[in-house]
C-alpha cells in the first residue's frame, strides 16, 4: 500500500487533450496547468498560439513525440499532438484518504460505469452535494478526460476524485477499514430513504448495462432501491446518483 500512499502523477493531475481545452485550461485563472506537453510534430500557428498561452501562465512545454502524446493522452486520433496536465487539489489515491486520521463518512464506488457524461454528471451532482469522496477505478470507468470536464461543467477539476486500480481493490479496502457497502438494486425491499446508514458508508453505483459487477456484489453489505411508483424500469445511473447524494444532504451527512 506504501505506493498508493505515495500516490502517482495520475492521482494529482486531469489531463485534457486537444487545442481548445488546452488553450481553455491555460486561460483559466482558477486553475493550475503543471505542463505541457507538445507533439514533436506540432508545427504551425496553432503550435506558436499554445506556446504563446503556456509562457503567458507561467507553464512549462515539454516536447514529445507525436505516438508518447496519443499514449498520454489515451484517446486514440483526437489529441491534435497537445495535452496538459492539470492540478486537480482534490483528487488523490483512495488508500491515503481512508489512512486519514478522519477518514471520509460517506463515498460513492463507481463499477463499470462507461459514459464519459455519466461520471461527469455524478461528479458534479457529487460535489454540489458536499460528499467527501467520488471513488473513480482506472481500470473499468471512463477515462477521465475531457468530456467528462465537459458533462462536469468544469467541476471534475475541483471533485473530491479518489483513485485507485479497481473497484473490486476500491470494496476490499473499503470493507478493511470498517466501512459498511452498499449498492442500489430495484428489487431490494429497503428504500434509500429509509435505510439505516452506519457512520462509514460506501454507496456502490454500477455500470449503465450490466450494473453493479459480481466481483464487487458479492462484498456488498446491504442492497437499496429507490422507490419508483410511475410505470419506469429503472434511473440513468447519474440521476440515481442525484437521489442518493441528496437524501444524504437531507440527513445531514456527508
Amino acid at each position: 500500500m506504501g505506493d498508493e500512499l505515495a500516490g502517482s502523477p495520475k492521482d494529482r493531475f486531469l489531463t485534457v487533450y486537444g487545442r481548445k481545452p488546452v488553450l481553455e485550461a491555460l486561460g483559466d485563472p482558477d486553475l493550475r496547468v503543471d505542463k505541457v506537453i507538445l507533439a514533436d510534430t506540432a508545427r504551425g500557428p496553432a503550435a506558436a498560439e499554445i506556446q504563446r498561452a503556456a509562457k503567458a501562465a507561467g507553464v512549462p512545454v515539454q516536447r514529445a513525440s507525436a505516438h508518447r502524446v496519443k499514449v498520454l493522452a489515451g484517446n486514440g486520433k483526437q489529441d491534435q499532438g497537445v495535452l496538459a496536465d492539470v492540478v486537480a487539489p482534490r483528487m488523490r489515491a483512495l488508500a491515503a484518504a481512508l489512512d486519514d486520521r478522519r477518514p471520509p463518512a460517506r463515498l460513492l464506488l463507481l463499477d463499470g460505469i462507461t459514459t464519459p457524461a455519466n461520471v461527469g454528471m455524478i461528479l458534479r451532482t457529487a460535489t454540489a452535494a458536499g460528499l467527501s469522496g467520488v471513488i473513480v477505478p482506472r481500470r473499468g470507468v471512463a477515462a477521465l478526460d475531457p468530456m467528462v470536464v465537459k458533462s462536469s461543467a468544469g467541476v471534475a477539476f475541483r471533485a473530491p476524485v479518489l483513485r485507485c486500480g479497481s473497484a473490486r481493490e476500491a470494496a476490499e479496502m473499503l470493507v478493511e477499514a470498517g466501512y459498511s457497502l452498499f449498492a442500489l438494486g430495484a428489487s431490494a425491499s429497503t428504500s434509500v430513504f429509509e435505510a439505516e446508514l452506519p457512520q462509514r458508508s460506501a454507496f456502490v453505483l454500477g455500470g449503465e448495462t450490466e450494473g453493479v459487477g459480481e466481483a464487487v456484489a458479492e462484498l456488498v453489505t446491504e442492497w437499496l432501491s429507490i422507490p419508483m411508483p410511475g410505470d419506469v424500469e429503472s434511473l440513468n445511473v447519474s440521476a440515481a446518483a442525484a437521489v442518493l447524494s441528496f437524501e444524504l444532504v437531507r440527513r445531514g451527512v456527508n
